[in-house]
């Protein structure tokens, strides 16, 4: 994912939710409405959320220490992580609380004109920042489906809008419900089971996201075409005979770790050996850009010793490596 393309929806994405937290809050206080005052508290979480997202990115970009000699790629994850929590308790678990309270102790909605009215401008502005985060995304997913994507994006910033912006809309539309039902009926009861639906929303968006971040925080490995093309890279057929095996990590979204042990020719020096490996290192970042980072170690195949099931890595004398 590019970053321009994350920042890009982002941000779409906070002047949307800023201008209809205010607007949502302001409804509330002529109306009464507790789905309002939810949705109003949703939407300024969601505008901490992409704050949080945009801070990520900014301390992403640090450059490497001796602490921290791999960088600081994975504070997007960390940044993600959070926005679920965000999500999780200041909205969901705030709307939960509302809706309950509303249910208990029911009144009719005020001036009924001032929530009907402010959700068809959020649904109007959510639309907009959805079809942004839409675009930015088909231009990275290729040909994977959207569960897909969102479980396999390495970058953060895309999937955590898109399941924002989704959950926003499905939101307002029940706040909608709520409030058209208790208008109709005169009954503020469904203005509080809107609230409830809304908070019960917000809370399985908020699981997904916190198990798609925590794999994220673990530490994936690449996805299978890059590990392929990796795989393919490496050997050159000459000096290089065999990939033995490999690990590859994320290190961040954009910055990829690969860790392997090649097979070589018994019968070649040391400055050939040193040579062949650098060159698959330049074969191998030519190949998959991201892979900033490469260890590779040199050892001899044994077609013995694979076809007996052991350690096929075996120096000349049989010692493994």
């Amino acid at each position: 994912m590019s970053a321009s393309g994350g920042t890009k929806a982002i941000v779409a994405a906070l002047a949307a939710n800023l201008a209809i937290a205010v607007a949502k809050f302001v409804a509330y206080l002529f109306s009464g409405s507790s789905s309002m005052l939810a949705e109003s508290v949703h939407s300024l979480a969601d505008s901490g959320n992409q704050g949080l997202l945009l801070l990520g990115g900014k301390k992403a970009q640090r450059e490497a220490t001796p602490q921290h000699p791999f960088g600081y790629g994975r504070e997007r994850y960390i940044y993600a992580f959070l926005v679920s929590i965000v999500l999780f308790s200041v909205g969901g678990m705030f709307a939960i609380y509302e809706g309950y309270e509303k249910i208990k102790d029911p009144h009719a909605i005020e001036a009924w004109y001032w929530p009907v009215g402010v959700l068809v401008f959020a649904i109007i502005a959510e639309s907009f920042s959805f079809r942004t985060a839409i675009k930015e995304s088909n231009e990275v997913r290729g040909g994977l489906t959207w569960t897909q994507f969102v479980r396999r994006a390495k970058a953060p910033e895309l999937p955590v809008v898109l399941l924002e912006d989704l959950g926003a809309l499905v939101g307002l539309v029940l706040a909608l419900a709520g409030v058209g039902l208790a208008l109709g009926t005169g009954n503020g009861v469904w203005d509080g089971i809107g609230t409830l639906c809304i908070g019960v929303l917000l809370i399985l968006i908020a699981i997904v996201l916190a198990a798609e971040t925590k794999s994220l925080l673990l530490g994936e490995s690449a996805g299978v075409d890059d590990v392929q093309k990796i795989e393919a890279a490496v050997v050159d057929g000459d000096t290089v005979t065999r990939l033995i095996h490999m690990r590859t990590l994320h290190l961040g979204p954009e910055e990829l770790l690969v860790a392997a042990k090649i097979a070589v020719r018994h019968d070649e020096s040391a400055t050939e050996v040193a040579n062949a490996i650098n060159a698959a290192e330049e074969r191998i970042r030519a190949a998959v850009p991201i892979a900033r980072v490469i260890y590779l170690e040199p050892d001899i195949y044994s077609e013995t010793a694979a076809s007996a099931g052991e350690n096929p890595a075996k120096a000349p004398g049989g010692s493994a490596h």
